[in-house]
């Protein structure tokens, strides 16, 4: 039996998972991110972690192919990371200094990318060969795949729709540098930004009023309970993300939408306002793309990283 380890890379911890070559999910683990000293001791940690899982399963080291992980930043050429302001790196050759440390093959993948590559593996994009996913937490995460293959670009930021702009009046900047971008609306602290500032105009009418925080989930569930402002929120973020959606799959021209990430747990209230958003905006031979909300959750990382070697 060989083996393969698929790593997935957060800001707060790594969702590890052991895989075998037969594309089964043997067991999955977490360790927390060192982000100490601009992050240095996050690569040896998940070495010592892989170390210990394989002596524990009495694993020789011939028996495992690789180590896949993904990392929440630009990634080029399967090995350099082109900085990562959330784990506190530069640009680095992650690959190389993780194979160092363990001796084994490594690829690297920006954390987007390789969801995706998890939901079009074991998830709701099996079958289909172009797809976009947006995944909608504290930002916006996003990827494409077309005929089979992750677009990843010149830079490691290929699919990085989070940072379309789609305001040029925009005052505030967003945490890229830019001001204007889709995440700064599209997001969870998106529709929280756009909550509050309606609540000037709602006031008391709105269950928003009285909470002492305004939280995604509790727009979302005013929504559902026809509070007009949370409403309008969800439309807004519904619009403006299925704009951008229509925009981007006019040049790409996917099979299939999908939609992930804290938000999306949310269901068919998230999904209809995006889609309504994207109908308002798509090209006409392409408005009957299939949106669907993604399976896999948190594992979609661990997975695709694991696929990365396969």
């Amino acid at each position: 039996m060989k083996y393969i380890f698929g790593v997935d890379l957060g800001g707060t911890s790594a969702k590890i998972g052991l895989f075998s070559q037969d594309e089964n999910l043997i067991e999955k683990w977490e360790i927390k991110t060192d982000r100490s000293d601009n992050g240095k001791n996050i690569l040896p940690n998940i070495a010592a972690s892989l170390e210990e899982k394989a002596k524990e399963l009495s694993i020789n080291k011939d028996d495992i192919l690789g180590i896949g992980i993904g990392i929440p930043g630009p990634v080029i050429g399967e090995r350099i990371v082109n900085k990562c302001a959330n784990l506190g790196w530069g640009k680095i050759d992650a690959a190389t200094e993780l194979e160092s440390l363990t001796g084994l093959t490594v690829k690297v993948g920006n954390d987007a990318n390789v969801a995706l590559l998890g939901e079009a593996w074991k998830g709701c994009g099996k079958g289909y060969s172009s797809m976009i996913m947006i995944t909608i937490g504290t930002g916006i995460g996003s990827a494409l795949i077309t005929h089979g293959k992750i677009v990843s670009g010149a830079t490691g930021s290929g699919g990085e729709m989070g940072h379309v702009t789609v305001n040029l009046n925009e005052t505030i900047t967003c945490g890229c540098g830019k001001k204007g971008c889709l995440e700064q609306y599209a997001s969870a602290t998106g529709m929280v930004r756009h909550g509050k500032e309606l609540l000037a105009k709602y006031g008391e009418n709105s269950v928003l009023y009285a909470l002492e925080e305004i939280t995604a989930k509790a727009i979302v569930d005013g929504a559902k309970a026809g509070d007009k402002l949370c409403l309008e929120t969800v439309d807004f973020m519904g619009d403006t993300l299925g704009m951008a959606l229509a925009n981007a799959n006019a040049l790409n021209d996917v099979e299939l939408i999908i939609i992930g990430g804290g938000v999306s747990k949310a269901g068919d209230i998230v999904i209809d306002a995006i889609k309504k958003g994207y109908l308002k905006c798509a090209f006409h031979a392409q408005k009957d793309v299939e949106f669907k909300l993604a399976s896999l959750g948190n594992d979609a990382g661990m997975y695709g990283a694991a696929k990365l070697i396969l």
